[in-house]
């Protein structure tokens, strides 16, 4: 499903979630939403779902607003923290449930993403764990195969091996049956190889909308004598720099062409990738 969002501001009484964003995400991609706590992602995909009304702009999914068109909701699936499961029930009561609620339920697929989170399915959920249920409603958010799935730091509680088996499902899921993700999450190392197009966000506003590999090739770290470093780099946009005794590295945003490269080599400086979550930190203010 492909999304336009045109002008979108969301308040809160004095508080400015969403600050004018204007975006398109087209449709059969999986995209990652980065952006600091209290950056609005959350308000993004609340609005996108139709979770929330915005205070003014376009939310438009496939051309249509989303706001009270439960024909279009329907194919629109938000998990957030501890899924998007009831809580009164069991695990199956549970499952019954959304597949009431979703056209291209699979319930096959369902019973086997159970099997692979470990997930007993006469369990009551209330009394399952945090990263239980955060399991059970990745289940329910796959499950549903909806054309727009968004996942709000669905992932939270749970441990290294059931992240990796959520994001192993969904990439795989996803090669079967195409469709548009949109995957929010603060572990950005370990979803960005799922990530084919990338948004930042800070402070409501949209930072960057950017390949993954593109935006990836834009950061480089410069290593080597401090003097060299300053040199090599001045008019360059230098994200952040650490310095080790005489040694400096810069971290740089920009393209650097065959003739940049040659010259840093002929310099003896050293260069090399940045990681995502660098480039994350720096292009929303550094830490904080």
């Amino acid at each position: 499903m492909r999304i336009d969002v045109r002008d979108l501001v969301l308040r809160y009484g004095e508080t400015t979630a969403l600050d004018g964003l204007t975006f398109t995400l087209e449709s059969g991609k999986i995209y990652g939403l980065l952006g600091r706590n209290g950056s609005g992602k959350s308000s993004l995909t609340s609005v996108l779902a139709a979770f929330r009304r915005q205070t003014s702009g376009e939310a438009l999914v496939d051309g249509r607003p989303v706001f009270e068109n439960a024909d279009l909701t329907r194919r629109i699936g938000l998990v957030r923290d501890e899924g998007e499961a009831i809580t009164i029930g069991t695990v199956e009561d549970a499952l019954y449930f959304a597949e009431g609620l979703r056209p291209n339920w699979d319930a096959g697929y369902a019973r086997s993403l159970l099997e692979t989170f470990g997930i007993p399915p006469k369990a009551n959920v209330k009394a399952m764990s945090k990263g239980q249920r955060s399991a059970l409603g990745v289940v329910v958010g796959l499950a549903s195969r909806t054309p727009l799935t968004m996942f709000d730091e669905a992932h939270l509680g749970m441990d290294v091996p059931s992240r990796q088996a959520f994001h192993d499902a969904l990439l795989a899921d996803y090669m079967a049956h195409p469709r548009t993700f949109v995957l929010a999450s603060h572990l950005i190392e370990e979803a960005a190889p799922l990530f084919e197009e990338v948004l930042i966000i800070d402070r409501g506003r949209l930072v960057v909308q950017e390949d993954a590999g593109t935006l990836l090739s834009r950061g480089v770290s410069v290593t080597g004598p401090v003097a060299r470093v300053d040199a090599f780099t001045a008019g360059l946009t230098v994200l952040g720099a650490r310095d080790l005794g005489p040694t400096r590295s810069a971290m740089v945003y920009g393209d650097l062409d065959d003739t940049r490269r040659r010259e840093a080599a002929e310099a003896g400086l050293e260069l090399g990738p940045v990681a995502m979550q660098e480039l994350f930190v720096h292009l929303t203010g550094g830490p904080r």
